[in-house]
């Protein structure tokens, strides 16, 4: 066949997602093989969200509610917005890619850091835009040099906080001396996938922008400290003028049934977020003891990951901590050739990554 793809789009690589267990499973013959690559909840999902999925098998025969309701209006009280102010999405990857639609087209620019999350770029390219990426200093975004880096064409800057795969967040004050040199017709995006888990004071969280700051626009996800990786669920809270041009585009049904009912369930079961808490922060402290003790560097981290310096090549480290039934992420795809990235799993599935990792740096 001859189609006629544009160029922008023969040249996008695809995103390179985390090895599933069934996969090293099947390549590898391990049996008892444990994932700390993505970033996901150790605990799984709340047995609330869990009863409410099983209750709502029975009606899978018909469509979702389209417009989301209980969950809109659920998320919208929790931030004291209004629920035209919310945004649904098949994860918060989708808002991503429809925020790039409206906005995006062949000569537009869209500023990001790098490293940072994969996809941002990935979707700009596939709407023709021009990606303006500004490296990362000190291993956090560099706010002065992405404004600097802002034209006429600049059309939206992507900012995740915190940070994937260091781990830093911003400076609130820093971020309000950013918005303010800013001119008027470039949105900034909030990516808050791992605000659940931060310890430290003194960052901004979008949500607070609402009403005052119609360019701020917040993502934030159920995959990760909710623990519903698998529904494919988050959302966007924005100024309803922006809200209103991502409804239009917008799959219809892009959050199914189950996705909805887990996420309201999710949302009401503190005590599960709660462990999920604990779990990730006590487990964070042990690798990070563990780690520094085996010589490795250490980014101090506000997520439920840590990006580590293992001082050796990280793709071959990786493809060997395979071999025990480990799975973690080479960092290689994010400029850090010598880094892996470590989700906080389990006590038992932490103490066995060290395990394995001590053993392999002294292979």
């Amino acid at each position: 066949m001859n189609l006629d793809v544009p160029g922008y789009l023969r040249t996008l690589v695809p995103y390179p997602p985390g090895k599933p267990l069934e996969e090293l499973q099947r390549e590898y013959g391990v049996t008892d093989a444990i994932k700390l690559a993505s970033n996901e909840n150790p605990l799984g999902p709340s047995p609330k969200a869990q009863e409410a999925v099983r209750n709502g098998v029975s009606c899978l025969h018909r469509y979702p509610d389209g417009g989301g309701y209980f969950l809109k209006h659920r998320l919208a009280e929790a931030f004291g917005i209004s629920a035209d102010e919310v945004v649904l999405g098949n994860g918060s990857n989708e808002l991503i890619e429809l925020l790039v639609r409206i906005l995006v087209r062949p000569g537009c620019e869209v500023v990001s850091s790098e490293p940072s999350f994969l996809v941002y770029q990935k979707m700009v390219q596939s709407m023709g835009g021009t990606n303006v990426v500004i490296p990362l200093a000190r291993f956090r975004h560099d706010l002065e040099a992405m404004a600097r880096a802002v034209t006429g064409k600049t059309r939206l800057i992507f900012l995740d906080n915190p940070n994937n795969p260091t781990g830093s967040v911003l400076d609130r004050g820093d971020f309000d001396a950013f918005l303010r040199v800013l001119p008027d017709h470039v949105l900034v995006v909030l990516d808050e996938a791992y605000m659940e888990f931060v310890r430290a004071g003194g960052t901004p969280s979008g949500s607070r922008y609402l009403g005052q700051d119609p360019r701020v626009v917040t993502l934030r996800t159920f995959s990760k400290a909710y623990g519903l990786a698998g529904l494919r669920v988050g959302y966007g809270l924005m100024d309803r003028q922006v809200a209103g041009f991502l409804e239009r585009v917008r799959q219809p049904f892009n959050v199914n049934s189950m996705a909805q009912a887990g996420a309201l369930a999710a949302l009401d079961d503190e005590e599960h977020l709660r462990r999920t808490r604990d779990v990730t922060w006590s487990g964070m402290e042990f690798l990070t003891d563990r780690l520094s003790g085996l010589g490795c560097g250490v980014m101090p981290s506000q997520t439920n990951f840590l990006l580590v310096d293992v001082m050796v090549d990280g793709r071959a480290l990786y493809e060997r901590m395979l071999h025990e039934g480990v799975i973690v992420r080479a960092m290689t795809a994010y400029g850090f050739p010598n880094h892996i990235r470590i989700t906080v799993g389990l006590p038992e599935e932490n103490a066995r990554c060290i395990q394995a990792l001590q053993k392999v740096l002294r292979g």
